[in-house]
């Protein structure tokens, strides 16, 4: 008999700590919330607290999935945490996720592919669900702790970025459940944006060693995602027999509204078939399109049984996914 994955639940994680645009604006010097609103969406964001990590998000957003789809953590076979705020750089966050949950019985891998890395999760778990039959419920996180890295004092960075988790549980299913993925990566791009300190590169160590902080070097060409995106979301719906028109929920990454908005008029789809969380939660990396789909069931505004969904993310590095589900929950 044939498996396929099908998502369950949602839950999301955010902080309580808010920081609104008006109040970055003193640590800059110039007003910039105006400026965020109309042009990236961002009207305030939610911020790590002083005794929380990011396996604290990951953990909260997990158990909230977890609840609403019926499971306790004895139950789950897999553990994948989409992230590039870590605990440590090792050994990998997943783990300290499996020993909070207490899911004695779960593998468990930390996926760094920037803020893509959700959508890649969902394809890997994807594919483990569909052939082994020791799989039968895998949690996927997003969580991103960003805000820990950031310079307060960099308008590009401080600007956008906001700390919270997403997951989705993934169960075993005899139908479809997930379609398809996607992907497409340009490492030309990797020295444009990230965390350069901490690796091989350049180790962290010592009195003088540099502070860890989150730095654009280069500037990515403007329209990246706008013409990224919707090749790829083709190209998926070409992979899986569908048809763009046949989308009835899509969820991307949660970087720019004018962007998402552009290419919703590219494929020729409706606004109301997507939902935006920037505006309340700022940039939230490889949390993001968890923390939008469960914010929009939620809502009451999400995806119905039989809707095609898909998902579409894209990160520093530069990296792609797009994944496609019958949503089933």
């Amino acid at each position: 008999m044939a498996r396929f994955a099908q998502i369950v639940s949602t839950g999301r994680y955010v902080p309580e700590k808010v920081m609104t645009n008006a109040e970055l604006e003193p640590l800059l010097g110039e007003s910039v919330d105006q400026w965020l609103i109309d042009n990236v969406g961002i009207r305030e964001r939610r911020l790590i607290a002083d005794d929380e990590v990011t396996s604290d998000l990951a953990v909260a957003s997990a158990l909230e999935a977890m609840e609403r789809g019926g499971v306790g953590p004895e139950d789950l076979d897999l553990i994948i945490l989409a992230t590039d705020t870590p605990d440590y750089v090792s050994p990998g966050t997943a783990s300290v996720v499996q020993y909070k949950l207490g899911a004695s019985n779960a593998g468990t891998f930390d996926l760094n592919s920037a803020c893509a890395a959700w959508v890649i999760g969902l394809d890997q778990a994807s594919r483990y669900i569909a052939t082994d039959t020791d799989y039968n419920n895998v949690l996927v996180v997003g969580a991103y702790g960003m805000t820990r890295y950031v310079d307060w004092t960099d308008k590009r960075t401080c600007t956008l970025f906001g700390d919270g988790a997403g997951a989705v549980l993934l169960r075993a299913g005899d139908k479809p459940g997930w379609l398809g993925g996607n992907m497409h990566a340009d490492g030309a791009f990797h020295d444009y944006m990230g965390v350069f300190i901490g690796g091989t590169v350049a180790p962290t160590g010592g009195p003088d060693s540099p502070r860890q902080v989150l730095e654009i070097r280069k500037r990515f060409p403007p329209d990246t995602n706008n013409k990224g995106w919707p090749p790829l979301i083709r190209a998926l719906m070409q992979k899986i027999g569908r048809s763009v028109d046949e989308i009835d929920k899509i969820y991307f990454t949660q970087l720019n509204l004018r962007t998402i908005e552009y290419v919703m008029n590219d494929l020729g789809l409706p606004h109301e078939k997507t939902h935006t969380i920037m505006d309340k939660w700022g940039y939230t990396g490889s949390a993001c399109m968890p923390m939008a789909l469960d914010d929009a069931v939620v809502e009451g505004a999400g995806p119905q049984p039989g809707d095609l969904v898909v998902f579409c993310g894209s990160g520093a590095g530069y990296t792609m996914a797009a994944s496609a589900f019958i949503w089933t929950a």
